[in-house]
This record gives structure tokens, C-alpha cells and sequence, in this order.
């Protein structure tokens, strides 16, 4: 009898070119995904006189630096440079592009799953560490840096060592307002940023299947905040009937095909992990984070943590938190006021995001401003033809084109110094919005209460009579 194996024994024994004699493997990529922040390994292969070794599997995205208003002409000469980087470096190459001006462009990590590039069983590369979005389709996905890049680019390969595998295992249904975002905030606050440390993490569980895709790849998304290299999903029912009839997936008898061979890519029964973790979906609420860490979160009723409460070893990074972020042990973190909203990211971009922050705020004002940028060209088109933004304009929001937007803050979109903004992005490090920015991670429809309210808020209330 063969040893069980797990989804991450499987995709790496399919992907494994070679292994050292210290243990680490080369392994194929299939996609090779780019974007602006690239150009440092470009400028590598450049020195050495090597060109893309398979351009058909390599994908330019402008989505770190794209202007989310006007795209006519770029006023800030260090982004129209960023820019025009790449779109030089993919046309020397050879590299499909998807430039402001496409219908297709978005943000990376969203593009890939809405063009088909995204499919079940594939190793998939970025330099960006979110890559791990990916991994909801049931492929290995994660991201790398600039030397590795440029190898990839060179050679199609990349050196990696095996991770320790994980599961976290999610039972029962999520209660209404609770999302994939206060599923990772979760878990990510109970076992820390280091809590998956060295693992790939595999969902598993009756409230991970419940997930839509989006959702699952919030929640892959989120896996490297609480210290995994990646986090996978194994592909179903929902994961096909999202794929079918995407631009780059198999069409025909070879979609057929496709899927047959993909409903292997799950962990066999017996398989053993070096880790188990399970939680109960009936126990999370809607939640949000009060720290300059993914790990410091809560759920919205909760009082802000005494730093002298929490494990000895946190105490620290608990007390300078709360000095940044302005923030006094005991207060309710429900009430705390916020200075702006911002909705989108490679997190919380899609047309799922959208449709729930619009359910909240319809025939509602906004109390604070705040902008709203949808991960991709694609899901602009499609909320428009919701209606959804004149639902955000009606509100009082600002609705602007696809890109990383406030999320990173490096197309010029930025919350000041010292305001506070409740937001649907990964992360909420000292200065990651703006120098001095104090940022709240939440879902979208957590983000859309605040705007109405003003405050940081339990969205369930706003929720009742209102169909999602």
C-alpha cells in the first residue's frame, strides 16, 4: 500500500525537477507572474546577457504603481518610470502585458485567478509575497525575491526546500457577517505571526468548502501574516464551476479532461501532517485588528488588551502598538473612532468584496471619506453594471480605478499622518498606508459600517433586513 500523501506531497513530487544532497529541490514553474517592482532581476539577466527562457509562461501586471484616477498622463515622474520599466522589459522579451490601458489589468494576485491563468495543480511564481492567493485553486504558489526572480526568469526554475506541512481544519457554519477575513484575523491572532512558521498551511473543514473562491483566496491570501510560506485549497465543485470558460482555461474535451485529473489533488484519507489545528466557525465573529501586527486582532467586542494581560513576550510590541496607534488599554475597540475608509486590495478587491460593502451601504451616508478601488478592470466593469457604484458615490465614497491603491500606498494613495483608517487590506505595519498611518484590518463590510458610522463598528446590526 502507497503512503498516504498530502496536497503538498503531491504538488511538489509533480513539480520536483531535482534535490541536492542538502535536501532542496528544483522545481518547474508553470506561471511566472511580474509586475513593476520586478525590474530589479530584469536588470540581472540583463548584465548577463540572458533573455525569458519560456516568454509564454511569463505575465506583466501593472497593479503596484498604477494610478487610480487619472492615467493619461502620470504627473509623479519615479511611477511613470516604474512603468514604462516594465512595459520595455516585456516587450524586449516578449511578455503579454496587461498595461493600464487593458481591460483585463488589475491587481496581480486577481488577475491571474479571473484569466484562467490560475489553475489547480500548477507551481506559481511572483515576486510578491502574496502569492499565496493562488494556492485557493489547489496549486503551490508563493512568492519570491528579486535573486530568485531573476532566476525564474532565466531558467524557468526555482530553488526551494520542502516546508512542514499543516492543516487547520474550520467545522460548522459562519454566523452572518462573519467572513474568510475574521477566519485568517482568527487564527492568526490565536496562534501569532510565527504560529505557522516554516509550514504550508492546507484549509480543510465544512466552513472552508462553504467558502466561495473568493473567499478562499482571502484566506490563502492572509496565510503568510501568520508566518506560513503558503496556504492551499483543494480544488472542488466551486473551484471548477469558477474556472469554466475563463480565457486561459482548457476549453473542450481538454476542460473535461482537466478536472478529472484535478479532483486527485486533495489529501488522501490517513495522510499525516506535522501540524493540526481546528477551530470552530460558530466561535468567530467579525473582527479587527488594533495593533501594528496581523496577530494583534479581536473581535470588534472586545476592549482594547492591558499589555501587562498578554503573554510576557508581547508585552512590549503590545505597549508600543497601542502608543502608535493612539489607543488606551480598556476602551472598546467597538466606538473607537476612524478618520477614513479604504476598500480594495489583493485581499479584499473582488466582486464578492464589493457586492457586501454595498449591501451595508446602500441608502446610507458615509460619516468619513474614503476610497474604493477594485482589484481589477474587471471587477469595475462588472460592479458598474451592478450598479454598485453609484451605491459608493451615493454614500459619499470615492470610486476609482484598479489597482495596490492605499493598500501599499505606492501610487501616491496614502492615509496622513496620524489618521486612522479602517480598511479591507493584509497588512497593518507601522507606516504601511502612509508615514504615521494607524490602520485597522477588517473585512469589507466591517470597513463599510465604519464609514457610516464613523467609528469602528459591529457590522451584524447594519446587516438585519438586508439581503447579502
Amino acid at each position: 500500500m502507497a503512503t498516504p500523501q498530502t496536497l503538498l506531497d503531491k504538488l511538489w513530487a509533480a513539480h520536483e525537477v531535482l534535490q541536492r544532497d542538502d535536501g532542496v529541490s528544483l522545481l518547474w514553474v508553470d506561471r511566472h507572474l511580474v509586475h513593476e517592482g520586478s525590474h530589479h532581476a530584469f536588470a540581472k539577466i540583463a548584465e548577463r546577457g540572458l533573455s525569458v527562457a519560456e516568454p509564454s509562461l511569463t505575465f506583466a501586471v501593472v497593479d503596484h504603481y498604477a494610478p487610480t484616477r487619472d492615467r493619461s498622463k502620470i504627473a509623479d515622474p519615479q511611477i511613470a518610470r516604474m512603468i514604462e520599466t516594465l512595459r520595455s522589459n516585456s516587450a524586449a522579451h516578449g511578455l503579454r502585458l496587461y498595461d493600464l490601458d487593458d481591460p483585463h489589468q488589475g491587481i496581480v494576485h486577481v488577475v491571474g485567478p479571473e484569466e484562467g491563468l490560475t489553475l489547480p495543480g500548477l507551481l506559481i511564481n511572483c515576486g510578491d509575497s502574496h502569492t499565496s492567493t493562488h494556492g485557493a485553486f489547489g496549486a503551490l504558489a508563493f512568492g519570491i525575491g528579486a535573486t530568485e526572480v531573476a532566476h525564474v526568469l532565466a531558467t524557468q526554475t526555482v530553488w526551494q526546500r520542502k516546508p512542514k506541512s499543516m492543516r487547520i481544519t474550520v467545522n460548522g457554519t459562519l454566523g452572518a457577517g462573519v467572513t474568510a477575513k475574521d477566519i485568517a484575523l482568527g487564527w492568526i491572532a490565536k496562534l501569532g505571526t510565527g504560529g505557522a512558521q516554516g509550514h504550508a498551511v492546507e484549509y480543510a473543514g465544512s466552513a472552508i468548502t462553504g467558502l466561495s473562491m473568493e473567499g478562499r483566496m482571502t484566506l490563502c491570501n492572509l496565510s503568510i501574516e501568520g508566518g506560513a510560506r503558503f496556504g492551499m485549497v483543494a480544488p472542488d465543485d466551486t473551484t471548477f464551476a469558477y474556472l469554466e470558460g475563463r480565457r486561459f482555461a482548457p476549453k473542450g474535451q481538454n476542460w473535461q479532461t482537466a478536472c478529472a485529473d484535478w479532483t486527485s489533488l486533495a489529501s488522501d484519507a490517513g495522510a499525516v501532517f506535522d501540524r493540526e489545528v481546528t477551530f470552530d466557525a460558530s466561535e468567530i465573529s467579525p473582527t479587527v485588528t488594533w495593533g501594528t501586527s496581523p496577530e494583534q486582532a479581536l473581535p470588534i467586542s472586545a476592549p482594547i488588551p492591558d499589555p501587562s494581560e498578554v503573554p510576557p513576550e508581547k508585552a512590549e510590541a503590545a505597549r508600543a502598538a497601542l502608543e502608535y496607534m493612539g489607543l488606551k488599554a480598556g476602551d472598546m475597540l467597538d466606538g473607537t473612532p476612524v478618520d477614513q475608509v479604504f476598500i480594495g486590495s489583493c485581499t479584499n478587491g473582488r466582486i464578492e468584496d464589493m457586492r457586501a460593502a454595498a449591501t451595508v451601504l446602500r441608502g446610507r451616508k458615509a460619516k468619513v471619506p474614503g476610497l474604493i478601488s477594485p482589484g481589477s478592470a474587471q471587477v469595475k466593469a462588472q460592479a458598474e453594471a451592478e450598479g454598485l457604484d453609484r451605491v459608493f458615490i451615493d454614500a459619499g465614497l470615492e470610486w476609482v480605478a484598479s489597482g495596490c491603491s492605499m493598500c501599499v500606498g505606492m501610487n501616491g494613495d496614502l492615509v496622513r499622518d496620524g489618521k486612522r483608517c479602517a480598511s479591507s487590506t493584509n497588512r497593518n505595519f507601522k507606516g504601511r498606508q502612509g508615514r504615521g498611518a494607524r490602520t485597522h484590518l477588517m473585512s469589507p463590510a466591517m470597513v463599510a459600517a465604519a464609514a457610516v458610522t464613523g467609528t469602528l463598528t459591529d457590522v451584524r446590526p447594519l446587516l438585519e433586513g438586508r439581503a447579502a
